[in-house]
């Protein structure tokens, strides 16, 4: 048999080593070759009498990131083609047939009657932990990279071959849910503790202790699987398990407000799959898997969340021309809250860091933030105390911009003032090399405008972090208008060495995210000047998919920061710039009521000391009017927080801002929290179509203003019916790239 995936090779004790090894591939994934693959040698195994067990492992330094999700988006394909050529009913069958291939497959060598083990090193998620949860015995590497888990939930999905049956067979139901519907990735120790490992060992032991349990007689036979099995935490129609199953549902309506058919499907599946046997309970899960597998939500996550995701964390955007650049050390000068945060994750990432600031108390108080965060990792079990003497050691806290002589990549984030950014690049440029790139992490000001205090405005460019930098996964890359490809190369590959996400903007006041999160604020600011309660205000946000509310987010931003760029704008743009009613509000609440948000401890929300955060009671009495909240349309809100935001998407598409869709979607979910169910919001309106979307914001112009006016490009598409991802594919994008 011809072996491209997979080696084989059996011992003198007849175990057979399955070493999942494949070419041209970093890192193993399912694909339809390697699923045959490997049940052409469970068959082979299962037959040959003189094979003990098998022991499955990786020749790579992680195990497997789980399945090739374009793999399931290609049965989606089919089944398109097969409704329209043979009808829904065939359509559907053909995605029940496909989608569980994985599952039984797994299910076959769950029952061959010859014991599996397997060996884990490195990440372990999805399918492929599936296929571990499938094995007869788990072994894990000690690395402490070593992860395993279920994170199918995340892209719209769950576990669907067999993972959500025999985990609920593994641990008590409340136990299995939680892990099912948070999707976390597990170390070692957390996992043995959850039995689903059975044995942690370093590295070059793993394979051996496999081994070794198979010799020592290691049961073929799950414990489901015998007679007089008794489920962990007691059959659904127990005591236990009425004090589980009304809870978890209360849970799941309060987290995901019924947006996630995919977290809904998770409590079926598990609630049915647990009062069948365990092949009627896996056919159960194959038919609610292929359910979910054909919703818009789960289509437009793994889109978004998945493949587009890893196309530009690639560097899909990445000028092709461009040989890759080596960065070493970088210079951030601005040693606040921003650039503390931009020297934490470029040490963390292992490049050398010098942090300038005004003197070298300033400089010290940056470098302490990444002290801080690294002690909480240590406190969390996360880190080692000689991880963060290592990182501090990384990190060059200074006064002396002389010290940014060596850099190969410098990145300001001092105080937004235009001013103060000129002063701050004329020193830099004075001591750089005349071929290092120069970043700006400025999240307003034009770059361009940046640009003009640069004597090489080629090399000069905007690297737009957001706030907390360690957390978020998404960096703004801004081109200016003489920005050129060797700026925005480098500038990609830094973004991609410190493991964070980039999408490439043209310049504009607000670049992308922030003309977008400035929309959605401004929506929640004016319904509290209608009268809309505020907690209903939060709370259809969250409703709609938002994370947080309008006015919790301005708190977080800082309400008087939000007044700060609200004056800027109508500054330099003009009144028609700002929405005058929104200024009022915000002066009242800064100039008038010294409410500055969180970082002075009122704002909207009032925030004691030890205590909850609650909306402030006085917020009633700056409401003109005040309207009873079951005369107020839930669903309008809602359409309004989402159709704000996905306008103004739409505008940057239209204005060139943004020239890629994928970077729309993925930049919305990662960098504002935009409702992630709907894949983003070129995705949310291509999912409705572009004539229902303009018929929607028609609706809520006539009623709410010309904020909600649709842009010619949008009333072009929807009178073709054209939609985003037809109109501007990234495929066309990326071979004319080439």
């Amino acid at each position: 048999m011809s072996e491209t995936n997979f080696r084989t090779e059996t011992d003198a004790d007849g175990i057979v080593l399955v070493t999942w090894d494949m070419p041209s591939r970093s890192m193993n994934v399912l694909t339809a070759e390697a699923i045959t693959e490997l049940g052409e040698i469970l068959d082979r195994t299962t037959a040959d009498e003189a094979v003990k067990g098998v022991v499955v492992t990786s020749g790579k330094n992680a195990f497997s990131g789980g399945a090739d999700l374009t793999m399931l988006e290609g049965i989606g394909k089919l089944a398109r083609q097969e409704a329209v050529k043979s009808g829904a009913e065939a359509a559907a069958k053909l995605v029940f047939d496909e989608s569980r291939k994985l599952s039984q497959l797994y299910r076959r060598i769950e029952t061959c009657g010859k014991p599996w083990a397997v060996a884990v090193n490195g990440v372990c998620l999805g399918g492929a932990f599936e296929l571990a949860l499938a094995c007869h015995y788990r072994v894990a590497s000690d690395d402490p990279k070593t992860r395993l888990g279920l994170p199918e939930v995340k892209v719209g999905l769950f576990p669907g071959a067999g993972g959500t049956q025999r985990i609920a067979r593994m641990m008590p139901a409340s136990d299995a849910l939680q892990m099912l519907l948070k999707g976390d990735q597990l170390r070692t120790d957390r996992a043995k503790a959850m039995r689903l490992i059975d044995e942690v060992v370093p590295r070059d032991q793993m394979v051996e202790a496999a081994k070794t349990w198979i010799r020592n007689g290691g049961s073929a036979v799950k414990p489901w699987d015998q007679d007089g099995f008794k489920l962990p935490g007691g059959p659904v129609w127990s005591k236990g398990g009425f004090m589980t199953w009304p809870a978890a549902n209360a849970i799941y309506r309060r987290e995901t407000f019924g947006n996630y058919p995919g977290a809904r499907a998770i409590l079926k599946v598990v609630f049915e799959g647990l009062q069948l046997p365990m092949d009627r309970a896996l056919t159960v899960e194959s038919r609610y898997f292929a359910h979910i597998l054909q919703s818009k939500e789960a289509a437009a996550m793994i889109r978004s969340l998945f493949v587009s995701m890893q196309e530009l964390g690639k560097g899909a955007r990445r000028p092709k021309d461009v040989p890759p650049s080596s960065i070493k050390k970088v210079g951030v000068v601005g040693a606040g809250f921003m650039g503390a945060g931009i020297a934490y994750v470029s040490a963390l990432a292992g490049l050398e860091v010098v942090l300038v600031d005004r003197d070298q108390a300033a400089a010290d108080k940056g470098k302490e933030h990444s002290h801080k965060l690294m002690t909480g990792q240590i406190m969390k079990g996360r880190a080692k105390t000689a991880d963060r003497d290592a990182l501090l050691a990384r990190i060059e806290a200074t006064p002396d911009y002389q010290k940014l002589g060596d850099c190969d990549l410098v990145i300001e984030a001092v105080f937004e003032d235009p001013k103060v950014k000129a002063e701050v690049i004329g020193k830099v440029e004075a001591v750089i090399d005349k071929d290092v790139i120069f970043g700006s992490n400025t999240s307003t000001l034009p770059i361009s405008g940046l640009a003009a205090s640069s004597e090489r405005a080629d090399q000069f460019i905007g690297i737009h972090f957001f706030s907390p930098v360690e957390k978020m996964l998404l960096v703004e890359i801004i081109l200016g208008k003489e920005t050129g490809d060797k700026a925005l190369a480098v500038a990609m590959d830094y973004v991609r060495a410190i493991k964070k996400t980039p999408i490439v903007v043209n310049d504009t006041r607000g670049f992308y995210a922030n003309r977008c999160v400035g929309a959605y604020l401004l929506e929640g600011h004016l319904m509290l000047d209608e009268g809309v309660p505020p907690a209903m205000i939060e709370n259809t946000a969250k409703m709609a998919g938002m994370p947080v509310g309008p006015l919790s987010l301005t708190d977080e931003v800082a309400v008087d920061l939000a007044l700060k760029i609200l004056k800027a704008a109508e500054a330099q743009a003009g009144p028609d710039a700002i929405n005058e009613r929104q200024k009022e509000l915000l002066v009242t609440l800064v100039e008038k009521e010294g409410r500055l948000g969180r970082k002075n401890g009122k704002g909207f929300y009032d925030y004691p000391e030890g205590g909850k955060k609650k909306l402030w009671p006085g917020l009633k009495d700056l409401q003109p009017v005040s309207r009873d909240a079951d005369s107020i349309d839930v669903a309008e809100l809602k359409h309004r927080f989402l159709a704000t935001q996905a306008l103004e998407a739409v505008r940057t598409v239209a204005e060139g801002v943004v020239t890629d869709v994928r970077e729309a979607d993925v930049g919305a979910i990662i960098g504002f929290g935009f409702a992630p169910f709907t894949g983003g919001p070129l995705s949310w309106i291509d999912g409705m179509g572009t004539k229902a979307f303009l018929a929607l914001v028609k609706e809520l112009e006539a009623k709410h203003g010309p904020r909600f006016a649709a842009p010619k490009l949008l009333e072009e598409m929807a009178a073709k019916d054209e939609t985003f991802y037809g109109r501007f594919p990234p495929e066309a994008r990326e071979k004319e790239a080439a």
